[in-house]
């Protein structure tokens, strides 16, 4: 009886270590996609991007967007943070960057941007992301939207057979920011 109940647990042990061996290798898979799919991102090449994103649904055109905004609005990586597992399936990966739209409110801040990637398996699924931005960048972009419409109404949001321009959307929005950053007297920053 003995022997069997050391047999039982041996081959539990075995099974157990190789789910465990196999979530690993699929952890450290995503990972590795989720570091390759940073480098496309900052790389501002949108078609390794976009083969990175072919399984990530809506996901896949959002990324592409922000991918232009942030070549659009000159974001220079200051500080890239490895990707980490949040839970299974979840990898976050933090860049802090350097961008126009902040330097020109004269902050002296670096906002970093957060990219909750989702996986099913080996498949990029989705992809979320959050940032840090200061208050009165907030208020800014609010100010923009709320005063100057004009300006930013066409290549943010588009039009009947209009698609929205990101790389000039970030422009327009520049430019608000710089009328803002003017009327309250805020001196810009400059790139560092």
């Amino acid at each position: 009886m003995t022997g069997d109940w050391r047999t039982a647990l041996l081959a539990m042990a075995m099974v157990w270590s190789q789910s465990y061996d196999a979530a690993a290798d699929e952890q450290s898979g995503q990972l590795v996609l989720a570091e390759q799919f940073i480098d496309a991102f900052y790389a501002f090449e949108p078609e390794p991007l976009a083969d990175i994103l072919a399984s990530a649904g809506e996901s896949r055109q959002d990324m592409l967007f922000y991918q232009r905004w942030a070549q659009g609005g000159n974001y220079i990586v200051k500080k890239r943070m490895p990707c980490m597992p949040v839970e299974a399936g979840k990898v976050t990966c933090s860049i802090t960057v350097q961008d126009d739209l902040v330097l020109a409110l004269g902050i002296d801040f670096n906002v970093t941007d957060t990219f909750i990637i989702s996986f099913e398996g080996a498949s990029m699924e989705g992809v979320e992301t959050s940032s840090n931005d200061p208050q009165l960048y907030h208020d800014a972009r609010d100010w923009v939207w709320g005063n100057r419409a004009d300006l930013v109404q066409l290549p943010c949001r588009g039009a009947e057979n209009v698609e929205p321009d990101p790389g000039q959307c970030v422009r327009a929005m520049l430019a608000g920011y710089r009328e803002y950053a003017r009327l309250k007297g805020l001196e810009a920053r400059q790139p560092e």
